[in-house]
């Protein structure tokens, strides 16, 4: 197993001050460079939080989309603290604030009769829509599932969920339909020394921007808090000569 991501998602998150919000099988088609410049994170237990702030996000039919059912927010909090990250993987897309806008579950199945099978499960928030950022993530997981061993990846989906779907489709997966519900799986060539070597840059370019914007972040926490003192220093000087 080449567990890349391990190295990363345990590392320690940066200090940040409160800022203010100021402005072969059939070799998939994302198998190519991908994420397409958009940096994705493996994420750990330190983002928990932030797992539950996007989650709890998602408008009513978001959430309905995400889980096949009108999830409310006990059950998210439940879906969240039961997440295995020993065992699973998360990936996210965070913003210039470092809140996550976009986030996909990678869940490797635990059935002995299918050791070498996944799960794909993608969340968008409505603010990050029509960026590709649900490709860019399901990309990303296939590249970490072929590295892990996975040789086929599912990804369970209501019938009307057409934008999941047609990513899947994309990317050369089979769907079956029944009724309500589609199931789409996508067999996945085995893992080579470019597919290795590509997931450890990308997740180092992600690391690297995470900390970037949280040190951008906490400058402009920084020089929020100097103008503020700066006026409480104007404003006692102004009473002082009146």
């Amino acid at each position: 197993m080449f567990n890349t991501p391990t190295w990363f998602k345990s590392a320690p998150e940066p200090e940040v001050l409160a800022a203010p919000l100021v402005d072969e099988p059939r070799k998939p088609a994302v198998d190519r460079a991908t994420t397409a410049g958009v940096p994705i994170r493996s994420i750990g237990p330190a983002q928990r939080e932030r797992i539950a702030a996007h989650l709890l996000g998602l408008e009513p039919q978001d959430r309905y989309l995400r889980f096949g059912y009108a999830a409310n927010d006990e059950q998210i909090h439940r879906y969240v603290n039961q997440m295995n990250f020993d065992r699973d993987e998360l990936f996210g897309i965070f913003n210039r604030k470092l809140e996550l806008i976009a986030m996909a579950h990678l869940a490797f199945s635990a059935d002995p009769t299918c050791l070498n099978c996944a799960e794909f499960g993608v969340s968008v928030a409505k603010s990050a829509r029509g960026r590709g950022y649900g490709s860019r993530l399901f990309e990303r997981a296939v590249m970490h599932a072929r590295n892990e061993g996975v040789n086929l990846l599912f990804v369970h989906a209501l019938s009307e969920n057409t934008a999941m779907l047609k990513i899947a489709r994309h990317a050369g997966a089979v769907i079956e339909r029944d009724g309500s519900e589609s199931e789409a799986h996508l067999r996945l060539p085995p893992a080579d020394f470019d597919s290795r070597v590509t997931e450890l840059f990308n997740e180092h370019l992600a690391l690297t921007d995470y900390h970037v914007k949280a040190q951008v972040k906490q400058f402009w926490s920084a020089l929020g808090l100097l103008q503020e003192i700066r006026q409480g220093v104007r404003d006692a000087r102004d009473r002082y000569r009146s």
